[in-house]
């Protein structure tokens, strides 16, 4: 080894490190995104489903809202013969910095159990 390989090795790690970090972070942030649209469909769907057996808006919104992740919303509809819950969480704040801008989403739909 020459006298000026000696700290290639090192300056190599040095330009190569951030760029790995900055993939682990995209990644990872694509794992919760992927996490959080999960447990935003799962809460539409539980507060379509109670919705849809006649339980109160409120009640619904709150047990939904519980298994939505932090910070979520979520708009109930109710029509003459179905229900419509849409649950929204915030943007994964890692992929927005990146530009790859979505916030999770989840809608649920049923039919009233009253309906004819």
């Amino acid at each position: 080894m020459t006298r000026v390989e000696r700290g290639a090795a090192t300056a190599e790690l040095a330009v190569a490190l951030p760029a790995l970090l900055l993939v682990l972070a995209v990644a990872l942030g694509a794992l919760r995104l992927g996490i959080d649209r999960v447990r935003c469909l799962d809460a539409a769907q539980v507060g379509a489903r109670l919705l849809a057996r006649g339980e109160p808006v409120e009640r619904a919104r709150a047990l939904a809202l519980a298994r939505a992740p932090a910070g979520a919303t979520a708009d109930l509809v109710v029509g003459s013969r179905t229900v419509r819950v849409t649950v929204r969480s915030r943007p994964v704040p890692v992929l927005a910095r990146v530009g790859a801008v979505g916030a999770p989403e989840g809608v649920a739909e049923a039919r009233l159990e009253s309906a004819p």
